[in-house]
Order: C-alpha cells, then sequence, then structure tokens
C-alpha cells in the first residue's frame, strides 16, 4: 500500500541521464507499447511454474506472498523489502542501467511510473491482455498505469482525497464541517481563535498534496508527449489553490509540526491538528500510530471551491513487471493474483483502500461501520470519492526528482511567509532547466 505521501526524493540528474542513455537498450523486448495479446501465456508460465523476484515495501506485502505460494505451490516468490520510495528506485535505477540485478516484479507508486516507463524498462502488459481489465478498476488510476499507449501495470491501490476532522475538537469550538474551502479558511480562523493551541491542518510543505490541491483546483501544470514536456505551474487551478492556501500560511494557521514525525501523530490524538485532507489510504494510520483518536475523527468529503463534489488522487501505486525479467509472462501473473485476483483481500485486510470496482462496490467493504470512528461507515464517504477524481491528471516523466526541489523552491513559502505563487513559479523555472538538461525539450506556460 502506498502511505508515503509522495516524498520519495531524486534520483538526481546524473542518474536519470544514464536511465534516458540505456533506454530501449535495458532488458529484453516485450512487445511494441499498445500491444494486445492474450492471457494464454501468462496461464501456460501460471501451470509450468518457476522462480521470480519481487520488491515492495508494502505492509501487506509478505502475507501475500505466503497466500499466493499456498495457492501455487509450484512458483517461488522471493519477497525483497528494498526500502521504500526513493530507497527502492534508486535500486532499481542502478540495476537497469547495470543491464541485470532488477527483480521480476516490483512496486511503483504512480508518481514514478512514467519515468521507468519512459525510459523503456517495464514491460507492457498490454502484450498478455490485460488491457481487458479495464473496466474493474476506478477511472483514475486506470489512467495512472497508462503511459502513452502501454500498460505499465494494474492499479493496487487508490488515495481519493477526503477531509478527516476531529469531531471532539469542531463540536467543542462550534465548527460546522466545511463544505466549502471559503468555510473552510473560515472554520481555520474561528478555531485558532477559540483556541490558540489548536489548528486546522498542519502543512509545512509537501509536493504530493500540494500536486493533489492543484490536481482538485482544476489545474493541468504537466503536459508530456514522449519527451516533449510543457510546465504551466501558473495555469488557473494553481493560482486557486495559492489564493487559498495562502491565507493559511500568512495568518499562521497552519499548525507548525512536521507531517509524518513523531510529534505530528501525537498532535493527531490531542487534536492539536484537528483536520487532515488526505487521502483514502489515511484510516490504517490512524489505527496504528493516533490511539489517542479513538472515537473522535470522522470522515466527510473534501471541501470544495464552489460545493459540487470534486476531488483529486493522493497516493497510491501498483506492481510492474521490469524488462529485465527472464520470465515476464509468470511475474505477469503474479501481478494479476496480486491486483486482479485473491491477493486483494489481504491488501484491504491490512488497511489498504482498493482500486478495483468490485471491491469499491462490495456492502460488505462500503457499509462497514468502522469502530475507530466511532461507527461511521468511513468508506461511504471514500468510495464515493474515488467516482467523483478529476479526470486528466499527468505526472511530469522526472517526478521523482521534481519532489525533491520542492523544498528548496515552493517550501520558502512555509519558512518564510511569502507568497506560493511565486514559489511555484521558482519550482517550474527548476524543473524546465533540469528537463532540458535531461534531453527532453521542455517549455514553460
Amino acid at each position: 500500500m502506498s502511505r508515503t505521501r509522495s516524498r520519495a526524493k531524486a534520483f538526481g540528474a546524473v542518474a536519470l541521464a544514464a536511465l534516458l542513455a540505456v533506454g530501449c537498450s535495458s532488458g529484453s523486448s516485450s512487445g511494441p507499447a499498445g500491444a494486445t495479446g492474450t492471457q494464454d501465456s501468462v496461464d501456460a508460465a501460471l501451470k509450468a511454474g518457476g522462480e521470480i523476484t519481487y520488491w515492495s515495501w508494502t505492509p501487506s506485502a509478505k502475507d501475500q506472498v505466503a497466500a499466493f505460494e499456498k495457492e501455487f505451490p509450484n512458483v517461488k516468490v522471493n519477497y525483497v523489502n528494498a526500502g521504500t520510495n526513493k530507497d527502492e528506485y534508486t535500486k532499481l535505477q542502478n540495476a537497469i542501467k547495470a543491464g541485470s540485478g532488477a527483480p521480476d516484479v516490483a512496486q511503483v507508486e504512480y508518481y514514478a511510473l512514467p519515468q521507468f516507463a519512459l525510459t523503456d524498462s517495464l514491460a507492457d502488459l498490454g502484450q498478455f491482455g490485460f488491457q481487458a481489465f479495464e473496466k474493474d478498476y476506478s477511472a483514475s488510476t486506470w489512467a495512472q498505469v497508462k503511459n502513452d499507449n502501454g500498460l505499465y501495470g494494474l492499479p493496487q491501490d487508490s488515495g481519493p482525497m477526503a477531509l478527516f476532522y476531529n469531531k471532539e475538537v469542531f463540536d467543542k469550538n462550534g465548527i460546522t464541517v466545511p463544505k466549502t474551502w471559503e468555510e473552510y479558511v473560515a472554520a481555520a480562523k474561528k478555531l485558532h481563535a477559540a483556541d490558540p493551541t489548536k489548528y486546522i491542518t498542519s502543512d509545512t510543505g509537501d509536493p504530493g498534496f500540494a500536486l493533489s490541491m492543484i490536481w482538485q483546483a482544476g489545474g493541468h501544470p504537466f503536459t508530456t508527449d514522449g519527451r516533449n514536456v510543457k510546465i504551466n505551474l501558473a495555469d488557473a487551478g494553481a493560482k486557486k489553490w495559492t489564493a487559498l492556501w495562502d491565507q493559511l500560511i500568512a495568518g499562521k494557521l497552519l499548525a507548525p509540526v512536521k507531517e509524518w514525525s513523531d510529534d505530528w501523530f501525537r498532535a493527531l490524538g490531542d487534536g492539536t491538528v484537528s483536520s487532515l485532507v488526505t487521502g483514502a489510504w489515511m484510516p490504517g494510520n490512524f489505527k496504528s500510530s493516533v490511539p489517542g483518536g479513538v472515537g473522535k475523527w470522522a470522515v466527510a468529503p473534501m471541501p470544495t471551491y464552489d460545493g459540487q463534489p470534486v476531488t483529486a488522487e493522493n497516493g497510491g501505486s501498483t506492481q510492474s513487471v521490469l524488462k529485465q525479467s527472464k520470465n515476464p509472462a509468470l511475474g505477469a501473473a503474479f501481478v494479476r493474483w496480486l491486483n486482479h485476483g485473491n491477493g486483494v483481500k489481504p491488501f484491504i485486510e491490512s488497511g489498504g483502500f482498493p482500486a478495483t470496482t468490485a471491491d469499491l462496490t462490495s456492502p460488505a467493504f462500503v457499509d462497514e461501520a468502522v469502530p475507530y470512528f466511532g461507527g461511521q461507515k468511513v468508506n461511504q464517504v471514500l468510495t464515493q470519492a474515488s467516482k467523483d477524481v478529476a479526470k486528466g491528471w499527468t505526472y511530469l516523466p522526472y517526478q521523482t526528482y521534481a519532489n525533491s526541489v520542492f523544498t528548496d523552491t515552493v517550501g520558502q513559502a512555509y519558512l518564510n511567509g511569502t507568497s506560493l505563487e511565486a514559489g511555484l513559479a521558482a519550482w517550474q523555472k527548476a524543473l524546465v532547466d533540469y528537463g532540458n538538461q535531461q534531453g527532453f525539450t521542455v517549455t514553460a506556460g
């Protein structure tokens, strides 16, 4: 499951250049982009058995591997926890550059997928007939595993955004659950005025969150056509978000607590941070890391600019078959089982939020009363959010690098109380310059 909040650092300039250089020469050919075929070779590989290596960090990985091997005892899966996001991606990049050492299957977050697909490092699963599965996944996650005409994974989880809020704090301070962003800012002011120890939320500068917010606001900052890239971090959606969030920064209405730190989890537990706008994978984190919040927290739709329902994805990942695999059909069989078969159940049981429409519409999942949230059927809110994700979003083909320099650019707004719009302009310049240095043709605006 991807609970990593898109915090991965860069491969770095040299690393991406190396990936682009090896490009089509890395690994064996696995068919043209957009290839379509049947699942016969996958079924045959599963019947024949064999051995594959799987890199992942998801909490459910061990249980999934054990369940797969029990179901298919003639297949041995060597599970390797290669480290979360940036650690795994660096190791993958090194193996791709070396031409050996890559696993058969690797977990890859949606934002990082274009970088590996562009460098021709992944097998197109269309050759195995997996394009037929499109209807079985939420539209937003299916869009994330496609690149040009190729299919480079099957969605594992999704992160449609919603508002998680501390009902106890809201009720005590007379805060009505905001339906619009204007109401959210008003609530932030009212709460902090009533109790200066309480903040509506925390945000010390996270690229994944910022991009998700721009996504929800209707922004489309990145357009890619092969190695031709256009970046516009000053479009209408971006400006809509900066105008909103600048109010919270200027008013010192964001908790000065670093996200995902021990202090942050404590702040969620004691009400210092009284709401989060984040992905649908968050309940698992509450249950495991915020024991003090039991019965206090609830879930509502993400606020919008006009009150009409629309949201965005935040986080999420897939499993991809590497072109270096000596048995890509068996690797594809494992991916199919993980995300389109019996592997989905242990993933959900571990706290994962699925991408499969069968589970997103299952009464057992949708109508589950969750004790942590006071018995609220939170999945009713979260599954609806998965239907309301704005369409048309794409990431940069070097998004991992982009995320790594966010702190040096946009992050200064959080640090110094300056304009987010200026921060985005600095980020854009850095991304245009970097992309052109790496052999892309990048234009701004």
